[in-house]
C-alpha cells in the first residue's frame, strides 16, 4: 500500500544530537580519545586568555572543530560553521545542543587565531600519544623518519628579485613570462611568503614554492610521534631527523632509525652512531659508496625496518588527501608546524581507533 506524503511538523521534540549518531560510528571512539586528551590542558588554555572580558568560544570546541575540518576534508571555516548548523553529527562531536546558537564564521576565525602557532597542537599530540603509550602501542626502540613537500600559499608570480623595485600591489593578476629567467632562492624571494623556497623533490619534477614537513614514526603501530616543519633545502630532511630523534626519551636499549636513500650520507650516519642510534636507512649506492656497511645490512632487523619504513608514507598520503594539507593555507614555519602537529594528532586518532582504542 502506498504511503501518504504527509507533512507533520511537531511542536516539541525531546531528542539529543547523540540520538542521531549510530552506536558504532567511528567518531564515537575518536571523540572519547580527543576528550581524554583535552582534560589535562586546562592550565595551558587558561594561560592564553585574560581573566576578564567577554567569554570566548571555548578552546576545546575550537580544537575539536579543527579536527572535524581535517577528518571530513572541509575546506574553510565558513563551510564548517555552515555545516554545524544542520549536521547533528558535528553538533554532537562538539558538544553543542540542538538549541544552542552556532558561532559566526568570522568570530570563529578570530578566536582560532589565538591557537594557531601556539603550543596547543603539540600538547594535544603528546596527550594523544600518552593514551597509546598506556595501551602499549608505542615502540621505544624502533623508528622511521621521512619528509615531504608542502606547497606554500603563494603564487610563483610572487617570486621576485630581492634587489628589484618594491611591488606596487593591487591591480589585476597579469601574465608573467618566465621563459629564459633564472629563478634562484639566493637572488629571488616571495613577497607574500618570505619563508617559502623554490624547490623540487627530484629530477624531472616541477619546482614549486614550498616548505618541507617531517615526521618521526614509531614502527610498532605506525603512529607519528614527532613532527617538524622547515624551509625547503637539500639538507633539511637530515637536519630535521637529527632534531626529532634527539627529542626522544633515551632508553637503555639501542634505538634504530629507518629511512630512505636521502638519509644515506656519511655525515648523517656518523651522527646517528655518535648518538648511539643504529642507522637502518636504505643504501644509496648510485655512483658512490654507501655509508651503510655489511654489519648493518646482515642484521635481520635491518630488513624488517626497510619493510616497515614505507608505512610512514601512509601518514603523508592521509594528511595530504583527507586532511587537505597538500597545499597549506598558512604562512610561516610556526603556523604550518602547528597545522602539521594537529594533522598528525588526527591521523593518530584514526589509526588508534582502527587498533581498537576508544569507547564505542
Amino acid at each position: 500500500m502506498r504511503g501518504q506524503d504527509s507533512r507533520t511538523e511537531a511542536l516539541f521534540a525531546y531528542v539529543t544530537p547523540e540520538s542521531f549518531v549510530p552506536k558504532y560510528h567511528p567518531l564515537r571512539a575518536i571523540r572519547a580519545m580527543a576528550d581524554e586528551a583535552l582534560k589535562g590542558m586546562d592550565k595551558l588554555f587558561d594561560s592564553m586568555y585574560a581573566t576578564s572580558g567577554r567569554d570566548s568560544i571555548p578552546p576545546e570546541k575550537l580544537l575539536k572543530a579543527q579536527l572535524l575540518m581535517i577528518l571530513y576534508s572541509i575546506r574553510s571555516n565558513r563551510q564548517l560553521v555552515e555545516q554545524i548548523h544542520y549536521n547533528f553529527l558535528y553538533r554532537w562531536f562538539l558538544g553543542l545542543g540542538l538549541e544552542e546558537e552556532v558561532w559566526d564564521h568570522s568570530s570563529f576565525s578570530k578566536n582560532q587565531e589565538r591557537l594557531i602557532g601556539s603550543d596547543v597542537a603539540a600538547e594535544f599530540l603528546s596527550r594523544v600519544l600518552a593514551q597509546a603509550e598506556r595501551k602499549h602501542l608505542l615502540s621505544r626502540e624502533h623508528f622511521t623518519v621521512d619528509g615531504t613537500l608542502i606547497e606554500a600559499w603563494a603564487s610563483i608570480k610572487s617570486f621576485k628579485p630581492k634587489d628589484g623595485p618594491p611591488s606596487a600591489g593591487g591591480g589585476k593578476n597579469g601574465d608573467v613570462d618566465f621563459k629564459g629567467q633564472k629563478l634562484k632562492n639566493d637572488t629571488h624571494g616571495s613577497v607574500t611568503d618570505p619563508n617559502a623556497r623554490l624547490y623540487r623533490k627530484g629530477k624531472n619534477k616541477e619546482s614549486k614554492l614550498c616548505y618541507q614537513g617531517h615526521t618521526l614514526m614509531e614502527n610498532r603501530s605506525g603512529l607519528i610521534v614527532k613532527t617538524e616543519v622547515t624551509m625547503a633545502s637539500g639538507t633539511a630532511e637530515r637536519d630535521a631527523a637529527t632534531t626529532m630523534i634527539k627529542q626522544l626519551p633515551r632508553t637503555s636499549r639501542r634505538i634504530t632509525l629507518g629511512g630512505d636513500k636521502n638519509y644515506d650520507t656519511h655525515d648523517f650516519v656518523k651522527e646517528l652512531r655518535r648518538l648511539n642510534i643504529t642507522p637502518h636507512v636504505a643504501q644509496n649506492d648510485t655512483n658512490r659508496r654507501s655509508a651503510i656497511d655489511g654489519r648493518t645490512t646482515k642484521n635481520p632487523h635491518y630488513a624488517i625496518s626497510q619493510r616497515i619504513r614505507k608505512r610512514i608514507e601512509e601518514g603523508f598520503g592521509w594528511m595530504k588527501t583527507v586532511g587537505r594539507m597538500r597545499k597549506t593555507m598558512y604562512r610561516g614555519v610556526d603556523k604550518i608546524g602547528w597545522q602539521l602537529d594537529l594533522h598528525a594528532a588526527a591521523y593518530n586518532l584514526v589509526r588508534m581507533k582502527n587498533l581498537g582504542l576508544g569507547a564505542t
